[in-house]
């Protein structure tokens, strides 16, 4: 199979796995390492690379699952409130070997869209790779995101646009 064969496959079989079908095996950090290095091929006008990731595993994850449903309570009107949907955000976590926040990092030399598109593209690179490594993954982008940013010390020209759940499959 030549290497145009290759990327057609992986293109073709990237998909969006959820946690609830990752097995809880841990992803070594070889695997990991590679996937984060992928994102650094993306292409970016200016070469601004504008991503920004954050990784959380074992502990520091679980963290980041209170930080979620401290959010969700606290921003959620109570006539809105969802138990059920307050359990799912660290039940979700928990089931999931390692979360990446994805954040854009705006320089000001570029439009904004840009910069978001090509953090867009360097998350494609990371679901591509992840794909080639029978690892699950996929990109959640739920409104306790626009929350986070002081609990991930963003900047102001900084806006998170997501986690990235990633899991053996």
């Amino acid at each position: 199979m030549n290497n145009s064969e290759i990327l057609k496959q992986i293109i073709e079989s990237r998909k969006s796995t959820y946690p609830k079908d990752y097995t809880g095996e841990e992803i070594s950090q070889e695997i990991l390492d590679e996937i984060l290095s992928s994102a650094q091929f993306a292409p970016n006008h200016k070469k601004t690379k504008p991503w920004r990731f954050r990784v959380f595993r074992r502990e520091e994850k679980l963290q980041l699952a209170k930080e979620i449903q401290k959010i969700y309570k606290a921003t959620t009107p109570e006539h809105l409130f969802l138990e059920k949907k307050y359990l799912d955000f660290a039940e979700k976590i928990a089931k999931t070997d390692t979360v990446v926040t994805i954040s854009v990092n705006f320089s000001g030399l570029l439009p904004e869209w840009e910069e978001i598109a090509a953090t867009s593209m360097a998350v494609q690179n990371m679901y591509l790779t992840c794909t080639a490594n029978q690892i699950g993954c996929y990109w959640s982008s739920h409104a306790v995101i626009n929350h986070l940013g002081e609990f991930l010390n963003l900047e102001e020209n900084q806006r998170c646009l997501g986690l990235f759940y990633l899991g053996k499959i």
